[in-house]
């Protein structure tokens, strides 16, 4: 899978609750979620968020709260996504449930501005920054996972699988 789109660069400790703040959890519509994605962080975020852009942070992105609704939200918002230095493991565990790609490369997030254009192919770890001419290699994701995040998300995957063993 390859993907294309704007760097959106955040710092350390983004956590759920300015992903998505809690005075909307009580929404679970993904596209409700996403209008009110990084509001309490960035406020130009909705306005300028494009789809197939791509969000940037250094460490523990994602921390906080166990909330399904913080990855929901940014895959809704049109966020292809998120490249950090180090995630939360129950983010990131969220967000491949969802079918939200996060890639884990240190390298890729010191060398990009807010605004770069970047290239990602998925299935080789890379990350191409366009606007520097820069390439960097995150870890490829284990053949299953990329099962789950192609599929569109765990339930995907497990049907598309549970009709394949039927057939």
């Amino acid at each position: 899978m390859k993907l294309k789109g704007k760097v959106f660069k955040y710092g350390a400790d983004v956590n759920t609750d300015v992903i998505i703040p809690a005075r909307y959890l009580n929404v679970s519509a993904p596209a409700e979620l996403a209008k009110h994605c990084m509001e309490d962080i960035d406020t130009t975020f909705l306005k300028k968020v494009k789809p197939g852009d791509i969000i940037m942070a250094t460490t523990n992105f994602g921390c906080g709260s166990s909330r399904e609704h913080a990855p929901l939200a940014i895959k809704a918002s049109g966020i292809s996504c998120v490249i950090a230095h180090s995630f939360a493991r129950i983010f990131f565990r969220n967000a491949i449930n969802i079918g939200l790609p996060l890639l884990e490369c240190a390298e890729s997030v010191n060398n990009t501005k807010a605004g770069d254009a970047l290239e990602i192919d998925l299935a080789k770890g890379t990350i191409k920054n366009i606007t520097n001419g820069k390439t960097f290699t995150a870890e490829p994701y284990p053949d299953f996972m990329s099962g789950i995040i192609s599929a569109g998300g765990l339930i995907a995957y497990t049907k598309k699988r549970l009709a394949l063993a039927k057939a």
